[in-house]
């Protein structure tokens, strides 16, 4: 396998005011299918913020502020693209009353590999059949759940 590439991003943990979170499912060749939260790799020069704010509103169609971030993940994956990275993920948690997801800005390979998306309840998660990542989500929403005030009205 080819040397790893530094690959920064900006995820969300995007929560609704039933708690749920949104995940989006992945479905690439020669792969399990595999949930992951919105966001993606950071553009050029790009703050991990922005790249939230950009990734929230690319993928969701929602346009608003991240926040601060609240954790920070190292990974080691093969991406959606088959290049092999170290993953300096960054999660923001932004949470909606309500949202039906706005699919208009995806990508051409989000078409192809992220077609479906749901909210989960959070006791879904634990027992899901499928892989979803980070894998210490719950745990991820947990330790944020004490620092929200109120859902944004989206």
């Amino acid at each position: 396998m080819s040397e790893r590439r530094p690959r920064p991003a900006a995820r969300i943990l995007l929560v609704d005011a039933a708690g749920r979170v949104l995940l989006f499912r992945f479905t690439v060749a020669g792969r399990a299918p595999f949930w992951v939260t919105p966001g993606g790799a950071l553009d050029a020069h790009e703050a991990y913020e922005a790249a939230a704010r950009r990734e929230l509103r690319e993928e969701t169609g929602l346009d608003l502020d991240p926040g601060a971030q609240v954790a920070r993940r190292v990974v080691d994956f093969v991406s959606v693209e088959g290049v092999p990275v170290t993953a300096d993920e960054r999660y923001f948690r932004v949470d909606v009353g309500a949202h039906e997801v706005d699919p208009a800005l995806h990508t051409d390979l989000e078409r192809e590999v992220m077609q479906s998306w749901r909210w989960f309840e959070r006791a879904e998660i634990a027992n899901w059949p499928e892989a979803i990542y980070p894998t210490d989500l719950l745990a991820m929403l947990e330790q944020t759940d004490a620092r929200q005030l109120r859902p944004t009205d989206a």
